[in-house]
């Protein structure tokens, strides 16, 4: 890969900051920690890792709620903590990109400190203030993603500020030119800082309709959240206007050249919309917008080969000129080998699905985001209510339990206390499963997940195919999913079993088909036409 373009077809590995590595004893991991694990991260054989928020913040969201962009918050340490974390990053040859939060800011932020006094100061017009309708209720039917209403009354100003996400999340106004080169300097502080690029957190909710029109309802059959409990009104509307308006375009053009001006460095675009697989196509056309984009397409509840199949073509067919990012788990989604339940039968056998889950993710075309913990095969913990420190699962209680049962400490040694990631208390509990799976009981094993995940992604490298060949899916039954990747003249089959028990299928084409070894899999067998594949097992195969 080029130096401008190592990020295609990368594997990105996702901190959790607070949950990685405690260094200092308050319970909550910090910059400090993940220094600490450099070596075991750069171990996994990924290109980069992505820092979720460690901003200045109330934590009101974890970090998602910035009420300073240019500061570290002090849970997490300093600028200093923050400029060794890259340059032991880049000693190591792991790239750094960092989460930012553009469409809102938290209610603490200085901005909306000075907006909300009054409608004639500078920053007046910084946030998205709306007057109340006649009868005094808000001024259209937008909903939170957290629940409720997505306006709220501000007597400061006797009016209405909108917030898609927490109350203490209100949402800048990027019509206003001056919030958008603001914006653009807070990215650029970071980037004279030589991060290597950026996680945009819901890039496409920039922009609202300035019209401010009601949503239109959903009919009951197409309420399928995506990265939102489906029991959540949210579902209920076609989210038409408070988010994905046409005019977030030239707005990431914008950050595009900026960002030209530090070669090398990289977007990616989390978007969630009504057709999330169109707007990543639409944001990452022509050379001159996102780098890359990913949705919440493969972090749902569906799990079958027809729908990943169905997903990753329908992308295709859109998506002609920018490049996709895949992930199956992150901070905000259940954990995979929890959340894709076999259907096939009633085994669980989570080692054997972590490890085919993650050779799946990285064989697809793109590039990729692993979350921490999936190298390990962990699973997601239950945690009773007065653990939770999520404010989206204490709302949603007990039909939605939230995020925290993925956001759990990471298990490093198991006869440790908190297996290893603090001294202190931690700020979640870590699960006794999750002892089980620790990382010092997973390293001299030749077969955990861990080194079979080390394993595959060493194997990986050596096959341009599997790093930014096109992908082209075969006709094949349930369970068996089953693709070519070819790049140049090098082309490849996978064939994956997503079930528990053993599969036959016949050999695909007229290629000569010869079996490659080394991925550290359960491998299948060619017997003349036919691929023996064994329970969660795989067929990587050299076409000639």
């Amino acid at each position: 890969m080029t130096q401008d373009l190592w990020w295609q077809g990368a594997v990105i590995y996702q901190v959790y900051p607070r949950s990685l590595m405690d260094s200092n004893g308050d319970g909550i991991g910090d910059l400090q920690g993940i220094i600490q694990r450099l070596d075991y991260i750069a171990s996994l054989g990924v290109d980069a890792i992505w820092v979720s928020p460690f901003f200045k913040s109330p934590m009101k969201d974890f970090g998602y709620d910035i009420s300073d962009y240019r500061d570290v918050d002090p849970l997490f340490g300093s600028l200093e903590d923050f400029d060794q974390l890259i340059e032991e990053a880049h000693k190591r040859n792991l790239k750094v990109i960092i989460d930012q939060v553009l469409s809102h800011t938290s209610d603490q932020h200085a901005w909306f400190q000075e907006s909300r006094e009054s409608k004639a100061n500078p920053k007046a017009d910084w946030y998205v203030w709306a007057d109340a309708n006649q009868d005094g209720s808000a001024p259209n039917n937008w909903l939170s993603i957290f629940g409720g209403c997505a306006w709220q009354w501000e007597p400061r100003r006797q009016q209405y500020y909108l917030h898609n996400f927490l109350t203490s999340q209100p949402d800048l106004n990027f019509h206003h030119p001056e919030v958008r080169k603001a914006a653009l300097d807070n990215v650029e502080f970071w980037l004279k800082r030589g991060v290597d690029g950026f996680r945009l957190d819901a890039i496409n909710f920039c922009f609202h309709d300035q019209q401010l029109r009601d949503n239109p309802a959903k009919p009951v059959a197409e309420r399928q959240g995506r990265g939102f409990s489906e029991d959540n009104p949210y579902a209920f509307q076609y989210h038409y206007f408070n988010n994905t308006q046409p005019e977030n375009i030239e707005f990431i053009e914008e950050l595009r050249r900026l960002l030209n001006k530090y070669p090398g460095s990289t977007t990616l675009g989390e978007i969630s919309s009504e057709d999330s697989l169109a707007t990543m196509a639409e944001y990452t056309a022509g050379g001159n917008r996102l780098h890359m984009g990913y949705s919440f397409e493969l972090l749902t509840e569906n799990f079958s080969a027809s729908y990943i199949r169905h997903t990753v073509e329908s992308l295709e067919k859109q998506m002609t000129e920018g490049w996709p990012c895949w992930a199956i788990s992150n901070h905000d989604v259940k954990r995979v080998v929890s959340r894709w339940s076999d259907k096939y039968s009633d085994a669980q056998d989570y080692p054997n699905k972590a490890k085919l889950f993650s050779a799946l993710l990285c064989s697809l075309k793109g590039s990729v985001c692993s979350y921490q913990g999936e190298e390990l095969g962990l699973t997601e913990v239950d945690l009773e209510f007065d653990q939770l420190q999520d404010p989206y699962g204490i709302t949603f209680w007990p039909t939605f339990k939230g995020r925290d049962g993925c956001r759990t400490p990471m298990p490093w040694h198991n006869d440790l206390p908190n297996a290893g990631f603090t001294q202190g208390t931690p700020w979640l509990p870590v699960a006794s499963v999750h002892r089980e799976v620790a990382v010092n009981l997973q390293e001299d094993n030749p077969a955990s997940v861990l080194n079979t995940f080390r394993a595959f992604l060493k194997w990986r490298k050596q096959y341009s195919a599997l790093v930014k060949g096109d992908i082209e899916f075969l006709n094949t039954d349930e369970p068996v999913l089953a693709f070519y990747r070819q790049y140049k003249d090098e082309k490849l089959l996978v064939v994956l079993n997503l079930s528990s028990t053993q599969q036959i299928i016949s050999t695909p084409g007229n290629s000569a088909l010869s079996a490659l070894e080394g991925h550290g899999l359960s491998s299948g067998v060619i017997s003349g036409n036919k691929i023996d594949l064994p329970a969660y097992g795989c067929l990587f195969a050299s076409c000639s």
